[in-house]
């Protein structure tokens, strides 16, 4: 199979822990007979100083005629710490997203047995943990105009809008991805109070009625959900949620893993798929070959077997990384007593996968 990978490493420790990434994915080429191109652009930080936009227009054509997108992280403090910035390295991500029609964000959670002490929840709440949270993408607070600030600069105000046929794109994947899974979707929401969320009932419990009674189908509060991730996280199969609230959720979800260094996830729509793991830049570790770059590798795996297909070339890295973890060869935010660093990590999963 020969296939192009947009290579979009970012800033902060995103170059370092997209490399590791990267390797992994060269590996498996190598061992099953795959040609992978990888196409480099900018976004973020790295882009504004280069261009002055954080998702120059050559980042796009990398995009629109790349078959998959590997993505390392964006954010950096000069322009995070200046609230007069101009311009934002999150902005290209989101335009990003919005321009290729990424309106779903996967990102699956679960605990590692061996890890188990290293979050920060009981053992006996998170054992056996296996979840996943179905993010919408491209509309919501995020996106929703008008916005701005007021002619007195004391005041700023945004709007939420969804519509029907954004919820039901969405909420399709999640029943789908439940069917495959323990057949249960949880809506999180805030229908006592918002009016889209109002909305989203309607319209995901009409679609369950009418094409998916074989699943299971609940609804949270997102502040009762914020709780019930902590107290009892076992309960979850696939949520379903806006935004921001999934935003809050899946990052939230991370203590079950241990880490935000744990965990991928996928960007999926109607063109390309974009995939990258769920921590920041985190730039006080950059340089320093401190990351975690398990998440980036596991979104290399989330990319071979949604994008590509390549389930057993997918499952190759999953393993490569579990046994990394199950072996306790790890970085320095899971055990501090005897880390490794982040290019001896992915050295370790290369070696794992060809051999």
């Amino acid at each position: 199979m020969e296939k192009i990978i947009g290579y979009l490493p970012g800033d902060g420790i995103g170059p370092e822990v997209a490399k590791q990434a990267k390797k992994a994915l060269e590996a498996v080429a190598e061992k099953f007979g795959h040609s992978f191109t990888f196409n480099e652009a900018l976004v973020g930080a790295a882009a504004i100083d280069a261009t002055g936009d954080p998702y120059p227009a050559k980042t796009h054509e990398v995009c629109q005629s790349a078959d998959a997108i590997l993505f390392g992280a964006i954010g950096d403090p000069k322009y995070d710490n200046d609230p007069s910035a101009a311009v934002r390295p999150e902005e290209g991500l989101l335009r990003m997203r919005k321009n290729l029609g990424l309106f779903c964000n996967i990102r699956p959670v679960k605990a590692y047995k061996l890890l188990e002490e290293a979050s920060p929840l009981k053992a006996d709440r998170i054992s056996g943990a296996d979840l996943v949270v179905f993010r919408e993408l491209t509309s919501g607070l995020y996106f929703g105009n008008p916005r701005g600030r007021h002619e007195d600069g004391k005041s700023a105000f945004e709007t939420c809008l969804y519509t029907e046929e954004e919820i039901v794109r969405i909420s399709k994947l999640a029943f789908e991805a439940a069917r495959n899974r323990r057949n249960k979707v949880t809506l999180v929401d805030k229908a006592n109070v918002l009016v889209t969320s109002r909305l989203w009932r309607e319209v995901v419990t009409k679609l369950h009625a009418e094409q998916y009674s074989d699943v299971e189908l609940d609804f949270l509060f997102v502040d009762n959900a914020a709780m019930q991730m902590i107290l009892n996280p076992k309960q979850f199969d696939v949520i379903l949620t806006e935004n921001l609230f999934g935003d809050i959720i899946s990052d939230e979800s991370s203590v079950i893993a241990g880490s935000l260094g744990l965990l991928p996830s996928a960007s999926i729509g109607s063109e390309v798929g974009l995939y990258e793991p769920i921590h920041g830049s985190y730039p006080q570790a950059a340089g320093k070959n401190i990351a975690n770059p398990a998440a980036a590798i596991l979104s290399a795996a989330m990319l071979l077997e949604t994008s590509f297909g390549l389930t057993e070339e997918a499952k190759s890295i999953q393993e490569a990384v579990d046994r990394c973890l199950n072996e306790g060869f790890v970085t320095v935010d899971i055990n501090a007593e005897n880390p490794v660093g982040t290019e001896e990590f992915g050295d370790k999963v290369v070696e794992y996968i060809k051999g």
